[in-house]
């Protein structure tokens, strides 16, 4: 079987993923991705699409990650991921919907605005 690839994104972070029947080895940016995300969280978040889909230790991830921070990084792999479950086999899709894995969050960082601190912080206002 060859590689199925997808991609995900959150927030600035992109994840391109490869997945390939293995053993469950998943590997992000070269690095073991415990050692990459250490955080349980961040670890359970990674296994959540194949726990859903029944599917643990039956596929190698290879994750190349850009920008963002460390969950932004880990919520696009997860994307990712799922996306390319689905691709695999679409009976998986009605699981990973219900628990929202194959939603992109659209939520990302508002601009500045010229005039302003922020995006909606302003500068004090003195009445007098």
């Amino acid at each position: 079987m060859e590689p199925t690839l997808s991609l995900g994104r959150r927030k600035t972070a992109i994840a391109r993923i490869t997945l390939t029947p293995g053993t469950g080895e998943i590997t992000v940016n070269g690095r073991d991705g415990q050692d990459y995300f250490p955080v349980t969280m961040q670890q359970f978040k990674l296994q959540q699409p194949f726990k859903l889909t029944d599917t643990v230790g039956k596929y190698d991830v290879v994750a190349t990650v850009d920008g963002g921070g460390i969950t932004g990084q880990v919520d696009a792999v997860r994307l990712g991921i799922a996306r390319a479950l689905v691709k695999i086999d679409a009976e998986h899709k009605p699981k990973l919907k219900a628990e929202e894995l194959m939603t992109r969050d659209p939520r990302a960082v508002e601009r500045k605005k010229f005039g302003r601190k922020k995006a909606r912080k302003r500068y004090q206002f003195s009445k007098r």
